[in-house]
């Protein structure tokens, strides 16, 4: 017959508990370890591809600056400046051609009341409308008034500013003038 006996001062512990619940968290860990570590790296992965792509732009700025230095040395000559400025004289005069002298002048002939003549009209065209600056000559003030409203009024005249009034005063032994009144004013018009 055999007796089993325990000879230890302590008895026997039981850690079967401890073990498994360390080992799930070890298994955790891991399991975390590698989640992480797998989204790091494909992190670095786009970001390596962002800093490719932000290398390659880089050196296009730098090329692009090194062509825009060379075409503003090329610009910077007299030849150059002088080609530019019998180029810019030809547009002028294209643009000038083309505004629409007979459009304009119709519209202005619908608004013009009596008493009031057109002295001088000069167009500056910009993005298909014209900055106009028109200088009229009046009889009296309310001929001036009523050609101000009427212009107001029109859809091919808009942002009219006056910028100059003249009143012309007869001198002793002159007749009076025909037209008093000079206004000169400043007026976006539609050419379409």
């Amino acid at each position: 017959m055999r007796i089993n006996l325990n000879l230890s001062t302590t008895p026997l512990e039981n850690n079967r508990r401890f073990v498994t619940a360390a080992g799930a968290i070890a298994l955790a860990g891991i399991i975390a370890l590698v989640f992480f570590s797998m989204k790091d790296y494909t992190t670095w992965r786009a970001d390596r591809n962002v800093r490719a792509d932000i290398g390659r732009i880089e050196n296009e700025i730098r090329a692009l600056e090194e062509r825009q230095r060379q075409l503003a040395q090329y610009f910077d000559t007299s030849e150059t400046r002088q080609v530019l400025d019998r180029s810019a004289f030809l547009n002028s005069l294209i643009e000038e051609r083309t505004f629409p002298w007979p459009k304009i002048f119709e519209d202005l002939e619908q608004t013009l009341p009596g008493g009031v003549r057109i002295v001088s009209i000069s167009p500056r065209l910009e993005g298909g409308r014209a900055l106009v600056k028109l200088t009229f000559a009046a009889t009296d003030s309310d001929s001036t008034v009523k050609f101000l409203r009427a212009l107001e009024a029109s859809k091919q005249f808009s942002d009219i500013h006056v910028q100059d009034e003249k009143y012309a005063e007869p001198s002793q032994g002159q007749a009076a003038t025909q037209d008093p009144i000079t206004v000169t004013l400043d007026a976006w018009y539609s050419t379409t």
